[in-house]
């Protein structure tokens, strides 16, 4: 499984990070470090619930890119508490990323139930790219429902879809699940899937090629 996890780094004000988020960020790892639920649970009230929509992302995506794995779990639960709060796929892969690259697979398991009851716009881009992170980290079963789920989602499956998928099982070993998802995809386009190994061998050569 490829090691994702991120190395830690400080607070830093930037373009997207408030006075008010980066206080926010800062009163949740001392809460956290004193290791007491009440401490956190201050925090949470006093900094995070107090956030404007674009501080509290601010502050969950200063979280992940931290690998503060469990504080962006609490600040995620709590953004999907707001009135303001419309589910973004991108936002759950970095959950997904964090959580998986720390060890935290039950946590994992939890987001991926919230998604699966989320109501969903079409967005192919962000289904792919949580095929592809949940493949990664092993959760194969998970990717398998999330693409059975996708068309109820209003996102039609692409050859982008299908690659991924078919590439991310055979490297798992799925070999029966990645013949399966072959021929439905052939099924699905009416054509065969000679595309997907022509891209192979064309990137193969490409990386051959001398400089």
């Amino acid at each position: 499984m490829r090691d994702r996890a991120k190395n830690q780094k400080p607070v830093q004000r930037g373009r997207y990070l408030s006075v008010e988020a980066i206080q926010a960020v800062q009163a949740l790892k001392r809460g956290w470090r004193m290791g007491n639920r009440e401490s956190l649970e201050m925090a949470m009230a006093a900094r995070v619930r107090r956030l404007v929509k674009r501080d509290m992302m601010a502050v969950l995506g200063e979280l992940q890119s931290q690998g503060e794995a469990l504080l962006a779990l609490q600040v995620f639960e709590e953004v999907r508490k707001e009135h303001w709060y419309k589910p973004r796929l991108s936002v759950y892969v970095n959950m997904i990323i964090v959580l998986a690259s720390n060890g935290l697979y039950k946590e994992v398991d939890q987001i991926c139930s919230y998604l699966k009851k989320e109501h969903w716009e079409a967005d192919i881009e962000g289904f792919n790219s949580l095929l592809k992170t949940l493949l990664e980290f092993d959760f194969t079963q998970t990717a398998m429902d999330c693409f059975r789920l996708m068309k109820l989602w209003e996102s039609e499956p692409d050859d982008l879809t299908y690659r991924i998928l078919i590439q991310g099982l055979e490297s798992k070993g799925e070999m029966d699940l990645a013949v399966a998802v072959r021929e439905e995809a052939e099924e699905h386009f009416g054509r065969s899937l000679d595309f997907l190994d022509e891209k192979e061998e064309t990137a193969s050569a490409n990386e051959c090629r001398p400089l």
